[in-house]
């Protein structure tokens, strides 16, 4: 199991090199334009080229990427090319938004999912063909009109939850709790319906194996067979979808937090691209890619801990 996991987290760390030598080689060959969109249209060549050379913009791309490699090593982003403040000051305040929205989302998406695939898989009929139907309405809302459709029902009309804002977990946890919930169940609505026809179709499959039949054969109680012996098996290709999921997740919850004005990284995301801020774009892609990176290796070391089969492919 140990080197199992060595293996994941090795070619993570390849994988987490190569998008950000990718992405650092396409910002950071724009850099002068950024810098000149920065200081406005009425700074002189002299100016911007003195700009350049104080941010090194002007040395090869490969040399500034091991630099910003190194600094990220010690724990440093760079400063911000708009306000000079540290990267990694900027978002120490909107990680905490944006990781407790995707990672209550993810649960609930687990939760939701495994339910309604079993029951529809295991109860058939009716209760089926209602899960299905919704699961495949739902699929076909995007997020952001379901989280307006929320904030109009919820918070404007029923005035249950607040509408905007996000109130730390240690100032106050039922606050934090109230803040999140409109943003958490727009994206849960529409992870769930695909997630849940995974999971369905997986146990069906796994239902129809000859040992199922065995099990149920030798008398065993069908709440066994389904959750002990089926579900362990269908696990594997859920808990896939899910992680590979997060990527998409990633996405909403930039649509979201604009919504909700969540000042999350989705939010100062955008902020920086339309600033042309290189440094706080190359911050958020850091820690984007880490995220998607431990999420799936989290669900990779699941996955082998359920199947051993899979430790050995």
């Amino acid at each position: 199991m140990l080197m199992y996991v060595g293996r994941k987290l090795a070619s993570g760390l390849v994988l987490f090199l190569t998008v950000t030598l990718v992405t650092f080689a396409l910002v950071f060959s724009n850099g002068e334009k950024s810098v000149r969109n920065n200081l406005g249209e009425l700074a002189t060549d002299e100016q911007v080229a003195r700009r350049v050379a104080e941010l090194h913009l002007d040395q090869p791309v490969l040399t500034q990427y091991v630099k910003w490699l190194g600094d990220l090593l010690t724990g440093s982003l760079g400063q911000s090319f708009n306000s000079g403040e540290d990267v990694v000051t900027l978002l120490r305040s909107r990680i905490p938004v944006t990781l407790s929205i995707i990672f209550l989302a993810l649960l609930f998406t687990f939760v939701l999912s495994v339910t309604i695939g079993v029951a529809s898989a295991a109860k058939g009929g009716w209760i089926d063909r209602a899960l299905q139907f919704v699961a495949g309405t739902a699929a076909a809302l995007p997020n952001f009109l379901v989280g307006i459709a929320l904030m109009f029902l919820f918070a404007i009309a029923l005035r249950v939850f607040p509408a905007t804002g996000y109130v730390p977990f240690g100032d106050n946890p039922r606050g934090w709790a109230q803040s999140l919930v409109l943003p958490v169940a727009a994206l849960v609505i529409h992870m769930v319906a695909s997630s849940a026809q995974q999971f369905r179709g997986a146990m069906v499959d796994a239902l129809k194996q000859d040992y199922i039949r065995t099990l149920r054969s030798r008398g065993l109680p069908e709440r066994a067979v389904v959750l002990r012996h089926a579900l362990r098996n269908a696990a594997t290709p859920g808990l896939t979808i899910l992680s590979v999921q997060t990527i998409g997740l990633l996405g909403g919850a930039v649509l979201i937090e604009q919504i909700f004005a969540l000042s999350g990284v989705g939010q100062f995301t955008v902020t920086a691209s339309l600033a042309g801020d290189l440094p706080s774009v190359m911050g958020v892609v850091a820690f984007g890619t880490l995220l998607v990176l431990v999420v799936n290796i989290v669900a990779d070391v699941l996955i082998a801990w359920i199947n051993p089969k899979v430790r050995l492919s």
